[in-house]
């Protein structure tokens, strides 16, 4: 019997292209406008590193009384797929 061995996609931070906040919101909304199911308004604002991982930050489309509306879900999800896709290939730098 062997050992059991999990193997991971994930890079290491050395592996990860070292990138300034900025230009990552710039790459990111580029990735935005030009997604499928794009919504006007749908915009990243700000970043943030967690563990290794990207967290987006922008408009979320709540009602006056702050609660989520039919638009959320979908910015929940761009925002989602952002950090998946971006944190495999990039570390903040600031």
């Amino acid at each position: 019997m062997s050992d059991n061995v999990t193997i991971t996609s994930e890079k290491s931070t050395a592996e990860k292209t070292p990138i300034a906040r900025q230009t990552l919101l710039e790459e990111a909304n580029r990735l935005i406008q030009n997604y499928n199911d794009y919504l006007h308004g749908m915009i990243a604002t700000d970043v943030d590193q967690k563990n290794g991982i990207l967290v987006f930050k922008g408009d979320y489309f709540l009602d006056d009384n702050g609660l989520p509306t039919l638009k959320t879900t979908a910015v929940f999800n761009m925002f989602k797929h952002l950090a998946h896709e971006l944190s495999e290939k990039y570390v903040l730098i600031d």
